[in-house]
């Protein structure tokens, strides 16, 4: 059973961090990419970075760049999402997602996913 457990969401003020984790489960870790996804209330799901299997590559939502970062502990079947300099527009659900082998930045293409975590950044 493949399981996905994002953790670190929660409340925090513009201009503060948080950091995302997510455990994975029920793959083999090293053979898929991963993302970070994130929803808004009436909005679409949009990807806000990913990584590949190895970690050499990664790619970002341009509205993040200098912001957020994502790696992964491959030893520890482990993604994360470091988030700085928060703002309003920032809050939404927030999911990892994985996708064998290669990245893709559209949902539709990613095999697994985890329940998300809300990230709500005040004024």
């Amino acid at each position: 059973q493949v399981q996905l457990v994002e953790s670190g969401g929660g409340l925090v003020q513009t201009g503060g961090s948080l950091s995302l984790s997510c455990v994975v489960s029920g793959v083999t870790f090293k053979m898929y990419a991963m993302a970070w996804f994130r929803q808004a209330p009436g909005k679409e799901r949009e990807c806000v970075a990913a990584i590949s299997p190895s970690g050499d590559k990664r790619r970002y939502k341009e509205s993040v760049l200098g912001r957020f970062r994502i790696s992964r502990d491959n030893a520890n079947n482990t993604v994360y999402l470091q988030m700085n300099s928060l703002n309003p527009e920032d809050t939404a659900v927030y999911y990892c997602a994985c996708k064998y082998w290669s990245m893709s930045s559209s949902a539709g293409n990613h095999d697994y996913w985890g329940q998300g975590t809300q990230v709500t950044v005040s004024s």
